[in-house]
């Protein structure tokens, strides 16, 4: 059985191709940014529908799986009340009237690894409660594309409601053996951007960290260092990132969706370059085939804002085999939805 999503904040399309590559079909997207649209265009042969606050939910084709990389907007009152008297006025209200009217079997939505932290976790949890009431067993947790193939430190919120009241268990997600930056590099031509050695200064002894990322040296820039420890200058958060450089021997920090320079610089074969937009967008999965239309500005912007597609394709295997394809006749308890407190989420995070 093939089974359809619609695919909402599309971006360009990194939700869809995710899931398109488990094998699912995609009936209706929406996203509002000119420039995505067009390259959504380009690379799907389908312009999304524009502002979702204008879009008639009822006209919306019927679907199984609504995804949505919905952006973190202010909740004015959020954890006052519950339901829809929360999140009114927000663009996840959008998402709740549509989930509200089609009642979609599994909703899946992807933030920003803070998104928990947002308003003190109420935010989160204005959320949850928000699915809960409209039938909805949630579960979320914090994925790394680096556990996915991909070599770029990249933490994500995810979250996923299902309305057979299965809850899904994101153990059972497989990973992948981790990448080095190298293993997704362009092969070495005449169009890339190195730097002149008196540009840069690299430092004795780098050693990988936790996240794989080895820092490997710094851009000769003026820095603040007003506050910062001794000899973390280049690592605190006042120096930022454009001036780092990273070893192409181990993973790379997360693209960010304000860099619209792409000064992202890696230590490789006794040389410092820029990476090229090609390989950034490697890094979050696209394959080489991606249509890349517009200008380089635009483009830095688009992929920092993307999604990781390996991780979302694995997110897309086993939505099918734990919540669509599941025999709910089995023996295996069900979850009943329930309302989150702060009491329950401070426990959980802690």
């Amino acid at each position: 059985m093939t089974y359809k999503f619609i695919d909402l904040f599309a971006g360009i399309g990194g939700f869809r191709l995710g899931f398109e590559k488990a094998g699912f079909n995609c009936v209706f997207s929406s996203e509002i940014d000119i420039h995505a649209r067009e390259m959504y265009l380009a690379n799907f042969q389908e312009k999304p529908d524009g502002d979702i606050r204008k879009i008639n939910h009822k006209n919306i084709p019927n679907f199984d799986v609504l995804l949505a990389g919905f952006p973190c907007q202010p909740f004015s009152i959020a954890g006052e009340k519950k339901g829809f008297n929360d999140i009114r006025g927000t663009l996840f209200f959008e998402i709740a009237k549509i989930i509200e009217y089609h009642q979609p079997k599994v909703i899946v939505l992807e933030n920003v690894k803070h998104f928990k932290n947002h308003d003190n976790g109420k935010t989160l949890i204005t959320v949850l409660n928000t699915l809960n009431n409209l039938g909805y067993t949630t579960s979320w947790t914090l994925l790394n594309a680096k556990d996915f193939g991909v070599p770029q430190n990249r933490e994500r919120t995810i979250i996923i409601g299902c309305l057979e009241q299965i809850q899904f268990d994101f153990d059972k997600l497989e990973t992948k053996p981790q990448k080095k930056l190298k293993d997704i590099l362009e092969n070495e031509h005449e169009k890339l951007e190195y730097l002149q050695e008196d540009e840069y200064t690299l430092i004795e002894n780098p050693k990988q960290q936790l996240s794989g990322l080895i820092f490997a040296g710094y851009r000769n820039k003026n820095i603040r260092k007003k506050g910062t420890r001794p000899n973390t200058e280049h690592l605190s958060r006042v120096h930022k990132q454009p001036n780092r450089i990273y070893s192409s021997e181990g993973t790379h920090p997360t693209l960010s969706s304000q860099e619209s320079s792409g000064r992202y610089y890696i230590y490789h074969n006794g040389k410092v370059r820029k990476l090229t937009l090609r390989e950034c967008y490697r890094l979050m999965g696209f394959p080489d085939s991606f249509k890349l239309i517009g200008s380089s500005s635009k483009l830095y912007n688009r992929v920092g804002n993307s999604i990781v597609i390996p991780m979302v394709e694995e997110i897309a295997q086993q939505v099918k085999k734990q919540l669509l394809e599941k025999n709910f006749d089995s023996p295996t308890p069900l979850f009943k939805p329930r309302q989150m407190s702060l009491f329950d989420f401070n426990l959980f995070v802690s």
